[in-house]
């Protein structure tokens, strides 16, 4: 009787230990992810977190309210990974700071746009008409682009990105350009052949980058196209390599597609095109 009374307690313990174990394995199963973002449209990583979540891995979004915490906090060890910035300015922002960060993937492209009441292609715009352009050196410098990219100017072979009118080498139309602040650009459009206006701009006063404009970015614009970014020692780290191919499946370039109605354009491609 002792030994059957014994037996049933090994046997009891034995269930109760893999049950503990069991739990605890489920438990280490789950890897928490801290995304740090810019603003508060988390629409697109709402949308990947649940697919994530199935795979055990859960996504927490840290909102910041400008273009340099998120960068700091992820160096800093404070998030895993960020998803707010261009390439171009991940690329000069971690050369000023000296941060050993790292693309892991690419996501959309904020198209920008050359807008016009007046006139409804590219090939309308007259000759010495006037072209609005931000005036900060960042989106100045992606509005020339876009105008040569348009055909409207050409700059010089070894343009860095950097807005500057004196890079400027041919102008067949004789075309104006007229600096101002980035938030002008819209209200401009009465008095301007063409006002070249970045997407966030575009989309509070209440264009469609895509549809409303006369030429726009397509996904050609590699050095705007916005990434992944994590610590270079995290890069191979598996969670967060397949949190990056979890949203570079088409069912997530088909919702930002459906979400955003060319407001972004989901634009997936290697990290070899984009210089990584």
């Amino acid at each position: 009787m002792k030994k059957l009374f014994l037996a049933f307690i090994i046997l009891t313990l034995a269930v109760f230990s893999t049950a503990c174990s069991s739990e605890t394995s489920g438990k280490e199963k789950t890897v928490k992810v801290k995304i740090g973002v810019s603003g508060s449209d988390n629409r697109i990583w709402d949308f990947v977190a649940e697919k994530a979540a199935k795979e055990g891995i859960e996504v927490e979004i840290i909102s910041f309210s400008d273009y340099v915490q998120p960068n700091i906090a992820l160096a800093e060890g404070e998030l895993d990974a960020n998803a707010f910035q261009t390439v171009a300015y991940f690329d000069s922002f971690i050369k000023e700071h000296n941060l050993d960060l790292v693309p892991i993937a690419t996501t959309v492209l904020a198209p920008m746009g050359i807008y016009s009441e007046k006139y409804k292609s590219i090939d309308e715009i007259p000759e010495g008409g006037k072209i609005a352009v931000p005036n900060d050196v960042s989106n100045m410098g992606r509005a020339l682009l876009l105008l040569q990219e348009a055909g409207l100017i050409k700059l010089t072979d070894d343009y860095d990105g950097n807005g500057s009118l004196d890079k400027i080498v041919e102008n067949p139309k004789n075309l104006e350009i007229v600096e101002m602040v980035a938030a002008q650009t819209p209200r401009v459009l009465p008095d301007v052949a063409a006002s070249v206006i970045n997407n966030g701009i575009a989309v509070d006063a209440g264009f469609n980058p895509t549809k409303d404009s006369i030429y726009h970015e397509s996904a050609t614009a590699t050095p705007y196209v916005n990434i992944i970014a994590t610590r270079a020692e995290d890069k191979d780290k598996k969670h967060l390599k397949r949190l990056a191919e979890l949203y570079q499946e088409d069912d997530v370039a088909e919702f930002i597609e459906k979400e955003y109605k060319g407001n972004s354009i989901p634009t997936f491609i290697p990290l070899s095109d984009i210089g990584w």
